[in-house]
């Protein structure tokens, strides 16, 4: 292999279950050089990658994490030493991934790479739940958001973005239930919106709560310690109905969703 000729993959893993991530990503994992893996990529998807060096390059809210220029740069020089580079990312790269960060450095360097799609954390909740995100007469629109903003990031408006959709799913935002809560409800959303918090999607761990809206402050007292997401609208009004058996249901659901 001549040199600076390797190719970078941004690679989805998928919601947290191994057996979710795509064919494509499965084989190029038994194929990389090297692998820098996000901390929230289960080990088993990591561990597909048998012949690769594996690089954790984490960023988990509120913990030490790596500096994102320093992913970029790792993976420049990666590129420039083996043939197979990948860059595994939880969920799907292209949402919430800082993929494009990556993309820019990678074409500012001359580097060839390619995305490869996985399934995000909000198409598996839904389907872990049983609740289709849009459904006919009620549910023809859909958002995800994140309120979360990095260093130096301005703020934007994402209560309008939730509240002009039919359904909508929140990212990195268990931490902000209680601004949440009150930014909705003051911007116009009513208290007994339909809400469900579901943490560890698609993995035996998975939790979900259902609460309206009014209730939702409560998430940030939880001690939550997998990966959250909050969901909004009317089609999870009935969704802690018959439970599976597989999944912990925090609490019943509250006669405010009942009705």
């Amino acid at each position: 292999m001549k040199p600076g000729t390797g190719k970078v993959y941004l690679v989805g893993a998928g919601p947290g279950a191994p057996d979710l991530i795509t064919v494509r990503a499965a084989r190029l994992l038994a194929r990389a050089d090297i692998v820098f893996h996000d901390a929230l990529v289960h080990p088993d998807t990591v561990a597909l990658a048998v012949n690769a060096e594996k690089i954790a390059v984490g960023k988990r809210c509120g913990r030490h994490s790596t500096a994102q220029r320093f992913i970029n740069k790792r993976l420049i020089d990666a590129a420039a030493k083996f043939a197979i580079v990948v860059r595994l990312k939880g969920g799907d790269p292209m949402l919430f991934g800082r993929a494009q960060e990556e993309i820019d450095a990678l074409r500012d360097a001359g580097v060839a790479f390619e995305v490869v799609p996985g399934v995000t954390a909000a198409l598996a909740a839904s389907a872990e739940l049983g609740v289709s995100l849009t459904r006919r007469g009620v549910s023809r629109s859909v958002t995800f958001v994140t309120p979360r903003t990095g260093d130096g990031e301005q703020a934007r408006d994402w209560t309008q973005c939730v509240i002009n959709a039919d359904s909508a799913a929140l990212y990195m935002a268990a931490g902000k239930a209680r601004e949440i809560a009150s930014r909705l409800i003051a911007s116009g959303m009513r208290a007994d919106t339909p809400v469900v918090v579901v943490e560890n999607a698609s993995l035996p761990t998975m939790t979900r709560t259902v609460l309206p809206l009014s209730q939702l402050e409560h998430a940030e007292e939880w001690s939550l310690r997998g990966p959250a997401l909050i969901l909004l609208g009317e089609v999870f009004r009935h969704a802690a109905a018959q439970p599976d058996s597989s999944m912990t249901v925090r609490e019943a659901l509250p006669e405010a969703l009942s009705a």
